[in-house]
């Protein structure tokens, strides 16, 4: 599996494109702010000679939902995410003008994915992780063959998930982190909402947080 990482927003969310020999890929968190940023989405697309199977969400909040009404018009794809993002997702226009920003009311999801759900596009599979703390319906996305996981906002690298917005908290997310990904294989890469990828040792010998 092609892993692809575009920053997208004024709010620099990771959007990742997974692509595998069949041609076929999926999203995670198209975080595109502006027509021009998902024309720079879709022509990348284009150059790469790939068709969009399947969006999915490791959360609702503003930054990884921006880009899901251009998806659904663009390639008629829904997202998937887990049941408890609805609250994020409805009040989501109002929470992009508590940080000055403006959105259209983003699409209803597809369906809703639950913990230890395995979810397939092409010749892939990915096994969805609940790890709640950031948001209630946080996801995390494992690949066991290419030994990676995408963790939404849930782990960064040398941090975690600001629990301070609605829905969160800080020892769920602190318990969420230990019980879902730390007991991947340590070689596991991370790839995070926000920021640059790291190791599941690497956080487990040195995130401050989870000392």
């Amino acid at each position: 599996m092609e892993i692809f990482k575009l920053v997208f927003s004024p709010i620099e969310v990771n959007t990742y494109i997974l692509a595998d020999k069949s041609g076929c890929c999926a999203i995670i968190d198209c975080g595109c702010f502006s027509k021009a940023e998902f024309e720079r989405f879709t022509g990348f697309i284009n150059q790469k000679n790939l068709t969009p199977v399947l969006l999915l969400n490791t959360h609702c909040h503003i930054d990884h939902i921006f880009g899901n009404k251009w998806i659904l018009e663009k390639y008629k794809l829904r997202t998937f995410c887990h049941k408890k993002e609805e609250k994020n997702r409805k009040n989501s226009v109002e929470y992009a003008l508590f940080f000055g920003l403006t959105m259209d009311q983003p699409p209803e999801p597809e369906g809703a994915i639950t913990d230890g759900q395995v979810i397939s596009f092409g010749t892939s599979h990915l096994l969805a992780l609940h790890v709640p703390g950031h948001s209630p319906g946080s996801l995390s996305f494992y690949s066991k063959p290419d030994e990676v996981v995408f963790t939404g906002d849930a782990l960064f690298a040398g941090s975690i998930g600001r629990t301070d917005l609605p829905g969160g908290d800080f020892e769920t997310l602190i318990e969420s982190i230990k019980s879902k990904l730390f007991v991947l294989p340590p070689a596991t890469k991370v790839y995070p909402g926000h920021g640059e990828a790291t190791t599941i040792e690497n956080e487990m010998n040195y995130n401050p947080f989870l000392k």
